[in-house]
């Protein structure tokens, strides 16, 4: 994968780690349209009762859940590996470079794409396994990213109204957010029960109108949702793990308009696309 650093506002105290290439020898499942990633997803249910639609006091940034705000890829991506070695047979790292591949879809979505040929019936048990495990040994310890905390209370102070996407269960994301002592800042949380990405946010633009809207993600899925959205721009998390990487040039390469390995800089990214987006309508008038 390229290598390179973000466009956008520096991070003073960031360092751009080097990309870890995928492990040699192995083939990456390929995506045949790229559109393929955004469409894709488990869509189970809506809200029962409508939200009114708000108005709120500056934007609106959206927060992808896992490898976004939590630091978990490689805690996931290990059980995820042995999931489909156990049901499959694959390799674990190959199974563990593949999920990373394909992560930002739901787990289901990615077996499917996988495994096109196993049994549903497998596929669905083998998804139901991985959310358990996911669960027992995953998510009981993971942590956010170092910066998260500071970084979420001083976009509250700002006024800007926080918000969570995510595939994972719905209850399982409050629960995490609860136990990290981050719940407090986010007006909502649309996890799986709520449908897919794209799906969530359609409806927080339906929620909170005439109002930017970013969508803050650390994986390809994540950069195509936000762009198949008007109106919403994508946000990048770079990242690196052992024999995977996607750096900021990957991410801007699937539409990341920003994209770093923090997020200590948001605030400062988020202003200045707030000041470019008022000024816009300001240049069109003076060009009539």
């Amino acid at each position: 994968m390229p290598n390179g650093k973000s466009s956008g506002p520096a991070d003073p105290g960031s360092r751009a780690p080097p990309a870890s290439p995928p492990s040699e020898g192995l083939e990456l499942p390929m995506v045949t349209s790229a559109s393929q990633f955004a469409e894709v997803g488990r869509g189970v249910g809506r809200p029962k009762t409508p939200v009114a639609p708000t108005k709120v006091a500056r934007g609106v940034t959206v927060f992808d859940l896992d490898g976004t705000i939590l630091d978990d890829l490689g805690l996931i991506s290990a059980v995820a590996s042995e999931v489909m070695f156990q049901a499959f047979g694959t390799p674990p790292e190959e199974g563990r470079i593949h999920y990373l591949a394909t992560t930002g879809m739901p787990f289901e979505a990615q077996l499917a794409q996988l495994y096109p040929d196993a049994p549903p019936a497998l596929r669905a048990a083998t998804a139901r396994t991985f959310h358990q495990r996911k669960v027992t040994e995953a998510y009981s310890k993971a942590k956010p990213f170092p910066e998260v905390p500071k970084l979420l209370k001083r976009l509250g102070s700002e006024r800007w109204t926080l918000v969570v996407s995510t595939g994972a269960e719905t209850e399982m994301a409050e629960l995490l957010l609860e136990r990290e002592g981050l719940r407090y800042w986010f007006e909502e949380v649309l996890g799986s029960a709520e449908g897919t990405k794209r799906e969530h946010l359609t409806e927080y633009s339906r929620r909170f109108p005439d109002v930017p809207i970013f969508l803050v993600g650390d994986s390809r899925f994540d950069m195509e949702a936000a762009q198949s959205i008007a109106g919403v721009v994508p946000i990048g998390r770079a990242s690196t793990l052992p024999g995977w990487g996607l750096t900021p040039l990957d991410l801007e390469k699937w539409g990341a308009r920003w994209a770093d390995y923090t997020l200590s800089a948001l605030p400062e990214v988020l202003a200045k696309f707030e000041r470019a987006g008022r000024s816009a309508p300001a240049r069109r008038r003076s060009r009539r």
